[in-house]
């Protein structure tokens, strides 16, 4: 049996940033100690559900704000996942981390409970940039939590930058990527702004004040050079890491390898199955376990390529074959691609370049409708 993942999702905020649609509430102790009952409860349930007997060698509490959780509350749940699966001694262990809710304190107590990761929102280096977007820390807070993990013993240490933010320009995010690498991070995952229907930022003033696409092309072209050239590996879209430090879970995703999601709105994908939880924080904390909704059927052949081409690593025309893709009929539509400097190819694989990341939409549907056979 492969190693799988498990990913809790911790559906609290101090206070929601305006631009994001990911499913929170505002954070509440006592609702939160009832949300890690559950939590435990469901892991105790799957954990039998699977005979106790699945390897488990990624753990990765995402929200949300993990971090409002107490370490004691993290390593209640790290304890129950140890004697529900067989926890691998080497597993990467990540909890993401909001600046201003953690000092040395708080790292220590993450890192005796087992956490050997972190994920920072830093989101820019830059002060104003970051009262726009809504956060409540400076570029000194996410410098001293970088600090504060790295005292306490964590070593892998990934940070965040947003990419086409309100007033950001070309050079101050350049200026970001290049602080955000000099606080040491072995990872940093870079995200384009994306303004979500529904949310404070889906207004026309925000609007008004983001980098248009052209503007943010630029950016992301120019923090991929500039990432690149401080000893980053572009593995993703959207992640860098130094040599050897992917992040295992994210991983997991992208090459359709099992996870088990656990938590309002958590994704799972186990033994071919894709379902999640309703993104309702009262009746998870009060069913004995989440429910589970599943998710349409999706074509394996469409699945692969779409994951793919997210990697560096690229797609493998065998592996197209083995799925019933007509192999030939994708390489040949890729020398579109790779003459128009958007892909590189081996002959045995296809990656996207950086500037092929920008498009990959587009290139993953005419690749897809390639090896389906539905092309004209």
């Amino acid at each position: 049996m492969n190693s799988a993942g498990i990913y809790i999702h911790v559906p609290f905020c101090l206070r929601k940033c305006p631009y994001c649609a990911f499913y929170s509430v505002k954070y509440c102790a006592d609702t939160a100690q009832r949300y890690k009952e559950a939590v435990i409860r469901n892991i105790v349930g799957y954990g039998e559900r699977y005979r106790g007997c699945l390897p488990v060698d990624t753990v990765y509490f995402g929200g949300g704000t993990p971090s409002l959780l107490s370490p004691f509350e993290v390593s209640e749940i790290l304890e129950s996942i140890r004697r529900s699966y067989r926890l691998s001694p080497g597993a990467e262990i990540t909890l993401e981390v909001n600046p201003c809710t953690v000092d040395l304190s708080h790292m220590e107590g993450y890192a005796r409970a087992g956490i050997n990761r972190v994920s920072i929102g830093v989101q820019s280096a830059n002060d104003e940039e970051l009262k726009l977007l809504g956060r409540l820390h400076n570029f000194s807070d996410a410098r001293e939590a970088v600090i504060a993990a790295r005292q306490a013993g964590i070593t892998n240490i990934s940070c965040d930058l947003m990419i086409g933010t309100p007033g950001q320009t070309l050079e101050s995010v350049i200026d970001s990527a290049k602080k955000i690498a000099s606080l040491g991070a072995e990872h940093i995952s870079c995200y384009l702004l994306k303004i979500e229907e529904g949310t404070p930022y889906d207004c026309g003033k925000i609007k008004a004040l983001v980098a248009d696409d052209d503007l943010s092309s630029d950016m992301y072209l120019a923090v991929c050079r500039e990432l690149r050239a401080l000893g980053f590996e572009r593995y993703e879209i959207s992640n860098f890491c130094r040599p050897g430090m992917r992040s295992r879970h994210n991983m997991k995703y992208w090459l359709r390898e099992d996870y088990l999601g656990i938590g309002p709105s958590a994704h799972s994908f186990m033994d071919g199955r894709r379902f999640y939880a309703p993104s309702e924080l009262d009746s998870f904390i009060s069913s004995p376990m989440q429910t589970e909704l599943e998710e349409g059927s999706v074509d394996p052949l469409e699945e692969y390529v779409m994951l793919s081409l997210r990697l560096i690593d690229g797609l493998s025309y065998s592996e197209l074959g083995s799925l019933g893709g007509d192999a030939d009929a994708a390489s040949k539509r890729a020398e579109k691609f790779v003459g128009g400097g958007l892909a590189e190819s081996d002959g045995r694989r296809l990656w996207l370049t950086d500037k092929g990341a920008l498009v990959s939409n587009g290139v993953i549907l005419e690749m897809y409708l390639a090896a389906s056979g539905e092309a004209e």
